[in-house]
Order: C-alpha cells, then structure tokens, then sequence
C-alpha cells in the first residue's frame, strides 16, 4: 500500500506542472488549486505551506476593490489636502521622535531618510492602526485565480506559502486587500526576502513590531535603488513663458539648467546650480502646483504606480523634512472622472495606449494628452482640459 501510494504521488509530481503551465488562471477553482500546489512544490514549499492551500479560497470582496479604485480618480490637490491631514502631521511628528533610533538606523544602513518612511507608514496604515481586514490568502488566492493579473498575484502567493511553511506568519493573518501585510503594507515576496528584525527578538514581525516595519521599508526602499544623500521632491516655481514641452518626470536635465530657464524654489530663492537631474511633474497643468521630481522619486513609482499617491507620499515626507505646504495655485478646469473615459476613448481612437478607459489619469493617459495638446498648440503640460476635448472634436 505504502508503494502505491510514493508511485501515485511520484506520478501526480509529474503531471500537476502541466496543468500549472496550462491553467494560470481561472477556470475549475480545485484545478487550478492544484497546479498551484505543483508549482509552489518545485519551489521548494514544505508540507505545512502545502495545507495551508486547502484554506484557499474566492473572496468576491477583494474583486470588487480591484474593480473599483475610484480614489485614483481624485486630482493631487483633493487627494493630497484629504490625506495630508493635522492629524498625521502630529502624529507623524511624534513617530519620528518616538523611533528616532530606529529611523537613524535606518538612513545609516540603509540610506533612507526617516521622514521618506514616516510618510509611507502614515498613508497606508496610519502608523499601524489601520492595517486592514482581509484574509491575506483568500486575497492572494482570489487575485492570482482571476486572470487580470495573475502574472503579480501569484508568485505573490506562492511566497505567502513559504513564509507560512517558515512560521513566520499564520494562515488567518489579514492585511490590504490585495495581498499586503503590515504596518508598512509590504507584498508577501517582499516580507519574505527583505524582512529585517529590527527589535532584535529573532523574528520579523511586520504587523506588531514598529522597528521590524520601519527597517523593513528603509531596506525596500534601498534594494528599489534608492540614492543616499539625493532629494527626493522639491516645490518650485515656474515662469508663464516656460516651454511645457519640456516638462514631465521622464524629461530629466540638470537643475542648472532648471535655473536658467527661469524655476526657482518654492520661495523664489534660486535653485542650486548644480548638474542634479530633475524633470518638472505638473500635476494639475502649467498653472497648478508644481515640483522638481529627482532619481529618488522614481523610487516611489515602484513602490506604487499611482503618481497621484507617490507625489502625495512625497510631499508628505518633505514636510516631515521641514517643508511648508504646496501652494495650489489657480490651477484649469480638469474633465471629470465621466469626460475623462470620454477623452481616453477619443485618445484610442487615434491609437494611443492608454491602457483600461477607467477616468483615471494615469501615465499613458497624461503622455497621449501632451502629445496631443503639441499637435493642437496648447501647452503640453499632460492636463487633460475642456479645451482639449473640444480640439479633439467630442
């Protein structure tokens, strides 16, 4: 008996990569389980990572939040001015004091300024208070069987698995919706290979343990790329005579070269003269809020692809740094979220990627919009206006 049954598990070993390459996604839930099981097997997931799968299951709240992130509609001041509240700038303030320790470690080991953190720990957990509700395998098992991205999902909840084998966290752990764990709201893959002990007691605890958290981030933050000594975001000025199609954060030149085009600091000091590469992001149009964005802040794209979030996470930390808040300005009408869909199927139409008609303004949408808005003679500052839809003709 014992034979038939090391030559049937011999033969399942076999035959569940296929079904793995062949089902990534959808289809007979138990099916797709076990090609998963396969897959998480042949990277070396032990028998208790292995059980941990039979808890897996659909959680149609997590769908429902992935189809519907309607915050990203929001421009940067809405957004920015919600979430930047009193609250947390205190609360930030005390953090920083409270852990000044942890955070010196951090810049010393790490090269990631305290404030950097603080600014991401206050906007996704508010310093651990909110770390979220969801059973953090039925969200990586929903995300990694439904088929609109399960190319992220499910090496994520894969390393979910190795982590339960490990011990390192329990199968009723909860977390966002989409899979993040902890304070700082760290995918499972990250927890997994750059999880540091930061209170010294043997283990890594994202969720309980501030130091583990903070240490765990400067440690992300650093494996991202991150520049020691370098800024990461700094409000400036812009004359009206600035040509716009010079701007956007991928158009980077030296801040010399900023200062000769006439941008100054936000108080209308001169900027530092030196060969620094910034490219000028203009969140709400030429006549909006605007900031030099440096190598660093494109760390925070990789952090979270949302420029909305990461200049609002920026300017969080800057004002953690000493910064004052952004000025506003008198920023043009924008298209709601409504006329947006509107102009991004206008924008297909004429074969641009935009990627998914949402009314969110993510990148592709603001590039097709400069582009667009260059052919048309407007200033090409990637804000999509009336003006726009009406020279496009809707």
């Amino acid at each position: 008996m014992q034979l038939k049954s090391t030559m049937l598990g011999a033969v399942l070993a076999l035959s569940l990569p296929s079904l793995a390459t062949a089902q990534q996604c959808g289809g007979d839930f138990a099916t797709w389980r076990a090609g998963v099981e396969a897959e998480a097997q042949s990277q070396g997931v032990g028998p208790a990572g292995i059980a941990a799968l039979e808890g897996a299951g659909i959680d149609q709240k997590v769908l429902n939040r992935d189809r519907s992130q309607r915050v990203f509609t929001q421009t940067f001041r809405e957004f920015a001015n919600r979430m930047i509240s009193r609250d947390r700038m205190q609360r930030g303030a005390a953090n920083l004091q409270k852990y000044a320790d942890v955070f010196a470690r951090g810049e010393r080991e790490y090269g990631v300024p305290g404030p950097v953190i603080a600014g991401f720990w206050a906007l996704e957990t508010d310093f651990g208070a909110v770390q979220g509700d969801f059973n953090t395998l039925k969200a990586l098992a929903t995300l990694s069987h439904d088929c609109r991205r399960p190319e992220l999902f499910r090496p994520e909840l894969i390393a979910f698995l190795k982590l339960v084998d490990g011990g390192i966290v329990s199968t009723d752990i909860t977390g966002a919706w989409a899979g993040e764990i902890g304070q700082l709201q760290v995918l499972p893959s990250d927890y997994l290979e750059k999880g540091v002990d930061g209170d010294g007691d043997g283990r890594v605890d994202l969720k309980g343990s501030a130091p583990d958290a903070i240490l765990t981030a400067a440690n992300k933050l650093a494996q991202l790329g991150w520049k020691p000594g370098e800024p990461w975001l700094d409000e400036v000025r812009v004359p009206d005579n600035l040509n716009w199609a010079e701007t956007g954060r991928v158009n980077k030149i030296p801040r010399s070269q900023w200062t000769a085009l006439g941008v100054t600091n936000h108080d209308g000091s001169p900027l530092p003269s030196d060969g620094l590469m910034a490219g000028l992001v203009l969140p709400m149009g030429h006549k909006g809020p605007a900031f030099l964005a440096y190598d660093n802040f494109d760390i925070y794209l990789e952090w979270n692809q949302s420029l909305i979030y990461t200049l609002t996470a920026a300017h969080l930390a800057s004002r953690y740094a000493g910064a004052p808040a952004f000025d506003a300005r008198n920023p043009e009408e924008g298209l709601q979220p409504e006329m947006l869909k509107v102009l991004q199927q206008r924008l297909q139409s004429l074969g641009y990627d935009v990627g998914d008609v949402d009314g969110i303004l993510g990148f592709n949408t603001r590039e097709a919009v400069r582009q667009e808005q260059l052919r048309l003679g407007l200033p090409a500052d990637g804000w999509p206006t009336p003006a726009l839809l009406t020279g496009l003709g809707e």
